[in-house]
This record gives C-alpha cells, sequence and structure tokens, in this order.
C-alpha cells in the first residue's frame, strides 16, 4: 500500500520504519524537519516528505495513520486550515494511534465521516520498545468491517490487534488501561518502599509478591525498585521507557472523561494527584516507575 505517516516522534518513527520493512510506500510529515529527514534516509527510495498534513494527501495515499502527542495537535493536523481533511479523503482510510480522550476522537471521526473518509481510532500500549520490535498492542475503535479490511496493515506494528467497538472506543480501553497502571504502579512503589523500610531485601520481597495475591505487572514486569530486575529503567537510573509526565497526561485523559460519564474514578483522581506532585518536583522526563521517589527515604 501507499501509506501517509504524519507524526514521527519517539513512537512513530519507529512504527513508519516498521511499515518500511514491511514493504510499503509512505509519504511523511513531522513538525521537526530531522525527523522527516532521517525517516526519508531509512525508506532508500520508499519514503518521501511532505509539506503539510494536507500534502500527504495529495501524494495519493490509500491510508494515513497520525501519531501526535495530545487531542489539540490532533485536531489541528485533521480538522486545521491545512489539515487532513481539507484535502481530498474520500474513501481514504485515516487510523489515529495518538492517545487522546474518547470525545475527541469521537467528534474527528465524525467530522471525517462528513468527508467521506473512513476513520478508526487505534492507540497503542508497548512503549518504545514495543514500537521499535513491532510488538505493539493496538486497541481499535471504528466499523468493525473497516477494522477487519486493516487489520494486517496493523500487524506490521503490532501483535495483538484488538477491536474495541465503535468509534472512540479504543481511546477508552487505552485510558482505562493506563489509568490501572498508574495505580498499581503507585501500589507496588508504596508496598516495596515499606518492606524495604522494615528491613526486607527488596529482591526477596519482589520474589514473595510475584508469586502472592499482589502480584501485577509493575512488580513482575516492570518492577519500581533499583536493582530488582535488569533491564528495565529502574536499573538505569530511570531512563528510558514511559515518562512519568505522559502518565499524567493519561490520568488526566481518564479522570476528565470519567467527570463526563459521571463516573467515579476515586484511585484514578489520586494517582493523577500523586504524578502531579512528581512532576512539580521536576522528574516528570524520568520514567513513571520513578514515583517510588515519594516514597523512599533517599
Amino acid at each position: 500500500m501507499k501509506l501517509g505517516f504524519i507524526g514521527l516522534g519517539n513512537m512513530g518513527a519507529p512504527m513508519a520504519r516498521n511499515l518500511l520493512k514491511a514493504g510499503h510506500d509512505l509519504t511523511v510529515f513531522d513538525v521537526v524537519q530531522a525527523n522527516v529527514d532521517a525517516l526519508v534516509k531509512a525508506g532508500e527510495g520508499h519514503a518521501q516528505s511532505a509539506s503539510t498534513p494536507a500534502a500527504v494527501l495529495e501524494s495519493g495515499v490509500d491510508a494515513v495513520i497520525t501519531m501526535l502527542p495530545a487531542a489539540q495537535h490532533v485536531k489541528s493536523v485533521y480538522l486545521g486550515e491545512q489539515g487532513i481533511l481539507s484535502a481530498n479523503v474520500v474513501g481514504v482510510v485515516l487510523i489515529d494511534s495518538s492517545t487522546i480522550d474518547p470525545m475527541s476522537a469521537r467528534d474527528v471521526a465524525k467530522a471525517a465521516a462528513q468527508k467521506g473518509a473512513l476513520m478508526l481510532d487505534a492507540p497503542v500500549s508497548g512503549g518504545t520498545g514495543g514500537a521499535e520490535a513491532g510488538t505493539l498492542t493496538f486497541m481499535v475503535g471504528g466499523e468493525e468491517a473497516l477494522y477487519e479490511r486493516i487489520k494486517s496493515l496493523l500487524a506490521c506494528m503490532g501483535k495483538n490487534i484488538v477491536y474495541c467497538g465503535g468509534a472512540g472506543n479504543g481511546q477508552v480501553a487505552k485510558v482505562a488501561n493506563n489509568m490501572l497502571l498508574g495505580i498499581s504502579m503507585i501500589g507496588t512503589a508504596e508496598a516495596m518502599s515499606l518492606g524495604v523500610s522494615l528491613g526486607m531485601d527488596p529482591k526477596v520481597l519482589a520474589g514473595i509478591i510475584n508469586t502472592s495475591s499482589g502480584c501485577c505487572w509493575s512488580s513482575d514486569t516492570y518492577n519500581p525498585y533499583p536493582g530488582v530486575l535488569e533491564n528495565v529503567p529502574a536499573s538505569r537510573g530511570y531512563t528510558g521507557g514511559f515518562g512519568a509526565d505522559l502518565m499524567l497526561k493519561d490520568l488526566g485523559l481518564a479522570t476528565e472523561a470519567a467527570k463526563l460519564a459521571k463516573q467515579p474514578v476515586p484511585l484514578g483522581s489520586l494517582a493523577q494527584q500523586i504524578y502531579q506532585t512528581f512532576s512539580l518536583q521536576g522528574s516528570g522526563s524520568l520514567d513513571f516507575s520513578a514515583v517510588i521517589k515519594l516514597f523512599t527515604k533517599k
């Protein structure tokens, strides 16, 4: 297929490279020209640049994938004066893999449908490592027939492609999952810090938790205590991985969506405040597991 890809940041760039590896031709756009140049170079003749989001469409693509930081960027890229929907999009498949609130996703999908485009929201889980390895999980919202049609395309970038229901439901799944992740990481940080402060060896404590009822992904795969696991951010000064400010953003999406739905999320709201405190201390660029620093005496 001839594809457009907009948003070549830490997640978008490796996703686009995996599409190139799968044999697709790309037309790409990003506000950072260096990102565009690097992708075009990596394409070795199979990637070209566009000057605007609309220009991506004007190159005659079959589908466009967007991976953008926040809802305001998604709305600008799709609805702006030189946005995607300002071009002829009749019959073009639009896939937004950004993580935004479900209501914004539904608004953009409605605008796309009015222009004759076919749109899915398909946020991802798996982080930069999953983007590089092509093992992302895609949570897809929109028409099921369209999902079945493009599932093989998403499989070039991920290994777990899940249909979640109508427009916006991919975002619902993503914000609910990440709210739980933020809560569980704080709980793991509290438990590990408590145990160590009372004299437990952190590896022994983690081993008990991970074979008992307290086991969760935040403990057995991504433990926040330094030295417990290799090849996780806690063992490399909390660099890399999923930034605390990104977790704060996702918790904000969850709590705002909950307000609109009049759904109580007391633990989600508390987790948001804890990460807000952590960010205000200047630690937002660290991996989100570094929140354990709020609970350790060091």
